[in-house]
């Protein structure tokens, strides 16, 4: 997995820069904010030199060497082989080390839950996995437990002791769309004014962040991905579609925690009248589209072979969905000039790639007068980009700076 190509503003770490929230630090605040910047621009650009370090960030050589050799004797980074240029002493690039530090990630979605063990260069480890035609509170909560024990018992006691955390990604009011997914009436109420975070803290024992499902995949896009966009709306179509926004190569999350929000917005409907786009490009509508035609859908979620089965049902979701997304990307373009439009979601590539170009096909019968030129294009993570999102909020609460996920911790 490529993460040297992920757009963004370079973190500045000079003791006396204008960043306010630097005034009024102690030393190894100061100290602590500078290792963060230096492994955020590691991570960014893949290796770094220290003197390219000291250049990017503003350190002086003096206290760019001091943060290198800890880190390189915290083990977060490691060296590589040294470089030979024209003139003076070989560079040595540095890395940030795999096995420096991992973190565990909880997906908790409409058909699944998946828990991961990722490291730090965003490689998933171990994944365990679990569906259901709902998510039940209790059971979501046990399968973390025993996942998380299981992974757990498979560590050295090096490895364990550099697990730093626990990310959760779900959809915000999951019980909001009980009826969509075909739960009793009721059944998912459990989950409204519960505090999954100290839930699955308390049955895991680790602390634990947590990010709307569909911003912690726009995260995961934007950090791990390789798109090479610095302004883009993210679409993650799962079980219910869902996005994300990234402006100057940061995650835009919004006043409230709300932006990208796309599922809500209003696109036309067959027939006449509006909709939201929820309805149109969510997963959920191929299941019905399925089930009023005789066929069972739910297999859809245990293997992806089961996708190549789908013959016109999935033709028409397609056409339908795409129709959706091509005025849901003029409708954000109205707003803000993006480069692109960035499609992903919880289906094979090669499904993946289909609603793409149907969708940039779409567009073209889309009126986009008086609005930039934009792109539709395809996602680089896949459909583990909830998951990896979610594990990679302990990193960036630990070690990174370039992380605007809102999130809530409890230990």
């Amino acid at each position: 997995m490529d993460v040297a190509n992920t757009p963004s503003a370079e973190p500045t770490a000079l003791a006396g820069a204008a960043d306010s929230r630097l005034r009024g630090s102690n030393q190894s605040g100061l100290r602590a904010h500078n290792e963060r910047a230096v492994l955020s621009l590691i991570r960014r650009h893949g290796e770094m030199a220290k003197a390219d370090i000291a250049r990017r960030t503003g350190l002086s050589p003096q206290t760019a060497s001091v943060i290198m050799r800890a880190l390189e004797a915290e083990e977060l980074v490691l060296r590589d082989e040294p470089r030979r240029g024209r003139v003076g002493q070989p560079s040595i690039p540095m890395r940030l080390n795999p096995d420096g530090a991992f973190s565990l990630g909880l997906k908790i979605g409409r058909r699944s839950a998946e828990l991961v063990l990722m490291d730090f260069v965003g490689v998933l480890r171990a994944r365990h996995r679990m569906t259901y035609a709902y998510p039940r509170l209790g059971e979501v909560i046990d399968f973390a437990r025993r996942a998380v024990a299981e992974i757990e018992g498979g560590l050295d006691a090096r490895a364990k002791s550099r697990l730093s955390g626990l990310g959760i990604a779900m959809p915000d009011g999951i019980w909001n769309w009980a009826e969509e997914v075909g739960a009793p009436p009721g059944a998912m109420a459990e989950w409204q004014g519960v505090d999954v975070t100290a839930e699955i803290a308390a049955a895991t024992g680790h602390a634990v962040h947590r990010a709307n499902d569909a911003t912690a995949a726009c995260a995961a896009e934007n950090v791990f991905g390789s798109t090479g966009f610095a302004d883009y709306v993210y679409v993650f179509v799962g079980a219910f579609v869902g996005g994300g926004i990234v402006i100057d190569g940061d995650l835009v999350t919004g006043r409230t925690g709300n932006a990208g929000a796309l599922g809500s917005m209003p696109v036309p409907k067959a027939g006449g009248g509006t909709d939201q786009l929820i309805n149109a490009a969510s997963i959920h509508v191929l299941e019905k589209m399925a089930q009023d035609a005789g066929r069972d859908a739910s297999e859809i979620w245990l293997r992806e072979s089961a996708w190549a089965e789908f013959g016109e049902e999935l033709d028409r979701w397609i056409e339908q969905a795409a129709a959706g997304l091509a005025h849901a990307a003029v409708a954000a373009a109205s707003i803000y000039d993006f480069e692109a439009v960035v499609i992903d979601g919880s289906f094979p590539e090669s499904i993946r790639d289909r609603l793409v170009e149907a969708t940039g096909a779409a567009l073209t019968q889309v009126r986009r007068e008086g609005l930039s030129p934009f792109g539709i294009r395809a996602g680089t993570i896949g459909s583990a980009a909830r998951e990896i999102g979610s594990a990679s909020l302990p990193f960036f609460a630990r070690f990174l700076l370039d992380q605007r996920v809102r999130y809530a911790e409890r230990g």
